[in-house]
């Protein structure tokens, strides 16, 4: 290699260690920030309260919400065995810094999730996340709970009234109470509405506020498949400060008739036995059969070493 090549494959080097350094430095800030990632909850949020009051019953239930949401990254609480490989490592929740904040600040991060951490508002409701607190609360002496003013029994006078406006291809919630004065609109309700599938409930445009007529409305997609008369289960939930979770489920014939088979009617790997895919059936078999076949042969070749 001349003197000309040779300069030049080392200026390429260079250019490639320098493009390299970037991405590195790219990298090192990302994780910075992910790291350092500041998940304060607003300031009208820092206060609120449970109305659901901690004791050793709630903590129980909340202790089986929490191996099974939470201790899968988190850990133990107590046993500093959260899951190393996350950038932030997850917090000890027994620790200092976590049991510091206010019942409002930990039910909006679980409200509203951050980073890798998802939010468990939909797939858990604000009920069963008190529940986790008050499990994670056992681990504070020096916790003292304050309940929240809000009555439970406020969220039976509630109706959820869903329909369909096929002008604008929307689903059109209203949410009132009736009170002792009367019929009143529930104004600045969050609602949310799924439509339930197989393996879930499936979001529909997102979570917003009812106005002051206690309406909220969701443009719903034009290419929901439903069953064969396109028939869909709509489900709605509603959260008030005031009448707390509420929840409904309709029937609306507004998605996209579809006549596909259902999970468990063709072979499938999920299904029952009987209708299993022939070849795990068949390897399944094999396996068996290669198990016995071992078998034999080992107890074969002890009897011939007994007998010898």
């Amino acid at each position: 290699m001349n003197n000309k090549n040779t300069k030049l494959v080392i200026t390429m080097m260079k250019q490639n260690f320098k493009s390299l350094a970037v991405v590195l430095l790219l990298i090192i800030a990302s994780n910075s920030t992910v790291s350092s990632r500041n998940w304060k909850a607003p300031d009208d949020q820092k206060d609120k309260k449970s109305y659901i009051k901690f004791d050793a019953s709630t903590a129980a239930k909340g202790e089986a919400l929490y191996n099974a949401n939470c201790a899968s990254c988190h850990g133990n609480p107590g046993k500093n065995n959260a899951l190393k490989s996350l950038n932030p490592i997850p917090p000890d929740l027994s620790s200092a810094p976590t049991q510091s904040l206010t019942d409002g600040e930990l039910i909006y991060i679980l409200n509203n999730g951050a980073g890798v951490m998802p939010s468990f508002k939909n797939s858990l409701g604000e009920e069963k996340e008190w529940l986790i607190i008050s499990y994670l609360r056992g681990f504070n002496k020096n916790y003292v709970q304050e309940l929240s003013k809000f009555d439970p029994a406020k969220s039976k006078l509630v109706k959820l009234t869903t329909t369909f406006d096929k002008d604008s291809n929307a689903i059109v919630v209203k949410a009132v109470a009736n009170e002792k004065t009367g019929v009143v609109a529930i104004a600045g309700a969050e609602v949310s509405v799924f439509v339930k599938r197989y393996f879930g409930n499936f979001q529909i445009d997102k979570s917003v506020k009812t106005n002051a007529q206690g309406v909220a409305s969701f443009a719903f997609p034009k290419d929901m498949p439903g069953n064969k008369k396109g028939e869909l289960d709509v489900l709605v939930k509603m959260f008030d400060e005031n009448y707390g979770d509420v929840q409904t489920t309709n029937p609306f014939a507004i998605g996209i008739p579809t006549d596909n088979p259902g999970l468990t009617d063709d072979r499938a790997i999920w299904n029952k036995l009987v209708k299993a895919p022939f070849w795990v059936i068949g390897l399944y078999s094999a396996g068996v059969m290669a198990f016995l076949t071992l078998l034999a042969f080992l107890m074969f070749n002890l009897r011939k070493i007994f007998k010898s």
